[in-house]
């Protein structure tokens, strides 16, 4: 389901997809409320939310999905402009699984929704770095003790690739940098945010800088 206030960008995006034989877009509405409805029919997997829309905004529409759809049952990718301010780290505590800037490519976009229905997650470089931001700027940073020995059970490896995930690095890169497989960087994202109790990579991130993983 894509929603989105404007027709156009709703268009654009259905246009998008319509090239893509394993995403089919069975919704698209241009405001919270009508959201809320649809997603509550059980025919929707994965929701591509605008952030900044009249009547209730996409953080409060996500908070309102998640108080009876869990995110792994529905999937919501945060699709704005915005993706350099507060919103970032606000809409992924509200329960998003993803954050992409509506500039992405339309292949990094159906990479992005295949990496979420997949179980894996979507977080544009710029959104990653973001997250961090907003989390150091809290007034006094206390490392989680018990995220902390959660993340001490990572081995060598998998704390490498979070480390990496944090930076904004996409599965493809770290698998690059390090001579992997994507394949296999994706194995070592997903035990990882097993150990840690993580629900999807972004919170994998967060989790990451609570636990003094991440500087």
């Amino acid at each position: 389901m894509i929603v989105d206030d404007q027709e156009m960008i709703r268009q654009g995006l259905r246009a998008i997809l319509a090239g893509n034989d394993r995403i089919e877009v069975v919704a698209d509405v241009a405001d919270g409320y009508r959201a809320v409805e649809v997603a509550k029919t059980d025919q929707i997997d994965i929701i591509l939310m605008d952030i900044r829309m009249p009547g209730i905004d996409g953080v409060e529409t996500i908070r309102r999905i998640r108080e009876f759809a869990p995110a792994e049952t529905v999937k919501i990718i945060v699709l704005t402009t915005f993706d350099h301010d507060a919103t970032v780290l606000t809409a992924l505590q509200a329960g998003a699984n993803g954050f992409l800037s509506k500039a992405v490519s339309p292949t990094e976009l159906a990479t992005g929704i295949e990496a979420v229905a997949s179980g894996g997650g979507a977080l544009s470089g710029s959104a990653a770095a973001s997250v961090i931001s907003r989390v150091s700027e809290q007034p006094v940073r206390t490392v989680d003790a018990a995220l902390a020995a959660r993340f001490s059970a990572l081995t060598p490896r998998e704390r490498e690739v979070v480390i990496a995930a944090a930076a904004g690095k996409s599965n493809t890169e770290i698998a690059s940098d390090m001579f992997l497989s994507p394949f296999t960087v994706k194995t070592h994202a997903g035990r990882a945010m097993i150990k840690v109790g993580a629900r999807d990579r972004a919170q994998l991130i967060v989790f990451a800088y609570q636990a003094g993983l991440i500087a």
